[in-house]
């Protein structure tokens, strides 16, 4: 392995793990990410020369301190920054009662407090925890770049300001939270699940850091449902992961996929999961995703996929979520249970609506459900259409796939 490839692989693993432990340290989340990207470019150079360390994000992180004990050294003025100084090499100090012991996930929890806005909290975990750029939280959210950029900017600011405590809450305070964490832990697994932007459909480090702080969550917080119903859904996705690309990289859709090699362990994991939460009685829109997933999961062929219960729980999800793309993923299972007129007609309602003018999704939606009633012309258009809109490199390289097979038909 290169320097070059080191470095971006500890990147992606460990990146949060250096930002929420100088965030911890020195109380200064701007502070934290410049040390932790000037640590990363140090590594570039002497990783090059020295060879790869042993432990690189031990290596990153003691680099990223050092750092940062020189920055605040030379901006001490008076007693107070020279004592922040010599935080940075003083013993670790105990963790908070609340028994996690746990960087990342004190961090999801800091981003999350109520003070801040909903979108707020997910946006700036996802910066900090997963080193998520600003273009890529934008798409996820669907706004401007400009627009992104600003409010990470006023949650830091607020986050400062406000005094909020870098801790995992006690468990009776943990309910106000609960939303905002789950939706950080979401998005963090769909980021890796489907990339943005980039050549990598799959970042599988993002997926696995998502899962891993969602088992860590669900067993702080054993009798909240959707907490369960969250790791359900993400096990039943990432179930399917090693089959959603081929051996070139290439994006395999649902109906096209090697069920049989499909991870059973967690396909029966998320099973049982999302069991137990429901019998809590308490449904809410993860274990609803969870029940969506489990319809392809369980189904023993493409064919056998019960796409009208898929249809109806996406009607119950729009309960919890009233959005234009669960509204869109609803069309398409519509399109499948009831014919491709159907799910036409909804998504010609969204395309009139404009809400989701920028999304690419709902072009290749109508592109493929045009393609299926063998509408080829429409659907050549429509792909075209796009085309124009993806930003990762996988699904454009299938678009074009299904745009030449419209074309030749």
């Amino acid at each position: 392995m290169t320097a070059e490839e080191a470095v971006a692989a500890a990147f992606q693993e460990e990146w949060g793990q250096v930002v929420a432990t100088l965030i911890r340290v020195t109380g200064d989340w701007d502070l934290a990410e410049e040390c932790a990207q000037d640590a990363f470019a140090q590594a570039l150079d002497r990783w090059r020369r020295d060879g790869v360390p042993r432990r690189p994000g031990a290596w990153l992180t003691t680099t990223a301190r050092h750092r940062a004990m020189d920055v605040l050294r030379r901006e001490a003025v008076g007693a107070r920054k020279l004592r922040e100084a010599a935080m940075l090499t003083a013993p670790e100090e105990p963790y908070d009662d609340s028994g996690v012991q746990d960087d990342r996930l004190r961090l999801i929890f800091t981003c999350c407090h109520p003070a801040l806005h909903i979108e707020a909290r997910v946006a700036l975990t996802l910066r900090t925890l997963a080193g998520l750029t600003t273009p890529e939280i934008a798409r996820a959210f669907l706004v401007p770049e400009a627009t992104m950029a600003q409010r990470l900017v006023r949650a830091k600011k607020k986050i400062r300001n406000a005094g909020i405590p870098y801790r995992v809450p006690p468990a009776h305070l943990l309910p106000e939270r609960t939303t905002g964490v789950l939706g950080v832990l979401y998005l963090l697994f769909n980021e890796g699940y489907a990339a943005t932007s980039g050549a990598d459909l799959v970042r599988r480090n993002l997926c696995a850091e998502a899962i891993r702080l969602a088992r860590v969550l669900a067993r702080l917080m054993p009798d909240e449902p959707e907490a369960l119903g969250l790791l359900a859904l993400l096990l039943l996705h990432d179930a399917r992961r090693e089959t959603r690309v081929d051996a070139d990289g290439g994006l395999v859709t649902l109906e096209d996929q090697d069920r049989t090699a499909w991870d059973r362990a967690e396909v029966d994991e998320g099973a049982a999961l999302l069991e137990t939460a429901l019998r809590r009685g308490r449904p809410g829109p993860y274990q609803i995703q969870a029940a969506i997933a489990a319809c392809h999961t369980t189904a023993a062929t493409a064919e056998d996929t019960d796409w009208a219960d898929i249809a109806a729980l996406y009607g119950e999800l729009l309960r919890f979520v009233p959005s234009a793309v669960v509204r869109l993923n609803r069309a398409v299972a519509v399109g499948m249970a009831q014919g491709t007129d159907a799910g036409l007609a909804l998504v010609a309602e969204l395309e009139q609506e404009g809400e989701l003018s920028g999304y690419h999704l709902l072009p290749a939606t109508r592109a493929d459900l045009l393609r299926r009633s063998g509408r080829k012309t429409e659907a050549a258009q429509a792909y075209e259409r796009a085309l124009e809109l993806v930003e990762n490199d996988a699904e454009r390289h299938f678009l074009e796939k299904r745009l030449g097979e419209c074309r030749s038909a």
